[in-house]
């Protein structure tokens, strides 16, 4: 009886609780217009149409510093949401793993599509960038979907770590391995240490986000998610503005984030193609 009580409570609340908070894909939506405004200027740059303005410094930093911990901090958000919507619906004994290291796989392989496009563009390269980070996330962030605070610590011991990171480099050393009467030498690259956040000096890749610290701003939206949203509603009430026309564009936008992130920069270089500023 107890068990089937517990068990027509969740599902009341799985019925009671909305699908999807307007704000989260709203705030998504605002960091994918930020994303291409950053973006577009990138291009500008790259193709010196505004060859003086400073992108990795100062105002401009800081703009794609939001836009980058924005998407972070919800994609944490969101696992937590996902996460107990599944255990509302199909149980507490449910395996869940697999939906998340499916989603977390599928990710990493647009990442790597990102890495072998941008390679072969000649434009630099990219070891470990934002969807490469949010698609090992996914999964290694799994185990800590159930603590809250904990979530906290570890995004302040990540950040502490990162910054000590920051301070050293790693170009690369030739290490012997003798394996019984065979012996050879091995040559550790620099940038094998790149997602962990560990670079070679010089490190000019177009897009990177390491586990170390960024991991930890994850684990800071998967602190806000089960804290903010405990019990799959919000801890302070918001007023119901999801169906005002801007903030439904926004929703859109934030709804399909990963179909924009993947086509956006393609787009741009075609507008600016076809509005003469560009010559690719």
């Amino acid at each position: 009886m107890a068990t089937t009580t517990v068990t027509l409570e969740r599902k009341q609340e799985t019925i009671l609780a909305p699908s999807r908070f307007w704000e989260v894909d709203a705030m998504r939506g605002v960091a994918i217009i930020t994303m291409i405004v950053y973006h577009t200027l990138w291009d500008l740059w790259y193709w010196r149409v505004l060859p003086d303005i400073v992108l990795w410094d100062g105002f401009w930093k800081y703009w794609q510093r939001f836009t980058a911990g924005t998407f972070l901090i919800l994609v944490g958000v969101s696992m937590t949401l996902v996460y107990r919507r599944e255990r509302s619906r199909r149980g507490s004994d449910a395996p869940l793993f697999p939906k998340f290291l499916r989603r977390g796989l599928k990710i990493f392989g647009f990442g790597m599509l990102i890495s072998l496009v941008v390679g072969l563009s000649g434009v630099g390269y990219v070891d470990f960038g934002i969807l490469h980070l949010i698609g090992a996330s996914t999964i290694l962030a799994y185990p800590f979907l159930r603590f809250t605070w904990l979530n906290l610590g570890l995004w302040v011991v990540f950040s502490a770590i990162g910054r000590w990171f920051l301070t050293f480099h790693f170009d690369g050393r030739w290490v012997p391995v003798i394996l019984g009467s065979y012996a050879t030498i091995f040559f550790i690259d620099g940038r094998w240490l790149a997602p962990l956040g560990i670079t070679p000096t010089f490190y000019p890749a177009v897009d990177y986000f390491p586990l170390i610290p960024w991991f930890g701003v994850i684990l800071l939206g998967v602190w806000f998610g089960n804290w903010f949203y405990a019990n799959n509603r919000r801890l302070l009430p918001l007023p119901e503005w999801g169906d005002f026309p801007p903030i439904r564009g926004l929703r859109f936008l934030g709804r399909h984030s990963l179909l924009i992130y993947l086509i956006h920069q393609p787009v741009i270089l075609l507008i600016l193609f076809l509005l003469g500023i560009v010559r690719l």
